[in-house]
């Protein structure tokens, strides 16, 4: 059993940052592949950006890709999200999810209860 809480959401500038963290309990935590997730208002959940339990192989959606950076560190149970250049449209819920396999799809294993950013024009 893996527990996820999320923080670091929060009221931002567009082109503005914010960093989000993902605390994970128990001690396997650097057996699970990570990812990060968001959900707006009125839309699914998208996939936004995936680690390797190594930290060795990362992927991110288009949308995303060259403003977020995400990254782990095991010997903290941690994931983090950096996010640059902020958009309006990066508006949304985020969640940190943990899954066994490295996909940039759901379904994932466990999951977090989320953290709002919301990116003001």
């Amino acid at each position: 059993q893996v527990q996820l809480v999320e923080s670091g959401g929060g009221l931002v500038q567009a082109g503005g940052s914010l960093r989000l963290s993902c605390v994970a309990s128990g001690r396997t935590f650097r057996r699970y592949a990570m990812g990060w997730f968001r959900q707006a208002p009125g839309k699914e959940r998208e996939f936004v950006a995936a680690i390797a339990w190594s930290g060795g192989k990362t992927s991110y959606a288009d949308s995303v890709k060259g403003r977020f950076t995400i990254s782990r560190d095991n010997a903290e149970n941690t994931v983090y999200l950096q996010m640059n250049s902020l958009k309006p449209e990066d508006t949304a819920v985020y969640y940190c999810a943990a899954d066994q396999t490295f996909k940039v799809t759901r379904p994932y294993d466990y999951w977090g209860q989320g953290t709002q950013v919301t990116v003001s024009s």
